[in-house]
């Protein structure tokens, strides 16, 4: 149920790792497509569930996307975290507007990122 996800990454999770991440996940939704028996869209949270979240991942399948999937998933997890203070995001230029949308703010950021690591595999 979790194919074709991180599209365009060099070296994406393969499926069990991605379950893996959302099972360990403080909170996640999952958009499911019943009839194609597949889950096409998702979004996950890392909390502290006392003042502070991060969401690390908002992904729709690409033949999914435009149906207003992403913006849903936004507003149940932003309604389930809507009782801290802080709401983080980091995401690329292009999607700026998108989360805007939600209220949400342009801030400085510092990122560090080990791509060695990037499918999640233990055997790296």
């Amino acid at each position: 149920m979790l194919e074709g996800f991180f599209v365009g990454w060099p070296d994406p999770p393969s499926e069990k790792t991605h379950l893996r991440m959302l099972r360990d996940s403080s909170r996640r939704v999952l958009a499911v497509d019943r009839k194609a028996g597949r889950v096409v869209g998702f979004i996950t949270a890392v909390s502290d569930g006392v003042l502070s979240a991060y969401i690390p991942f908002l992904e729709v399948l690409p033949e999914y996307q435009g149906a207003g999937i992403g913006r849903e998933l936004v507003r149940r997890m932003t309604g389930e975290l809507n009782h801290l203070y802080m709401i983080d995001v980091c995401c690329d230029d292009d999607v700026v507007p998108f989360y805007e949308r939600f209220g949400m703010h342009r801030t400085n950021g510092m990122i560090l990122r080990n791509y060695s690591r990037q499918s999640g595999s233990e055997e790296k």
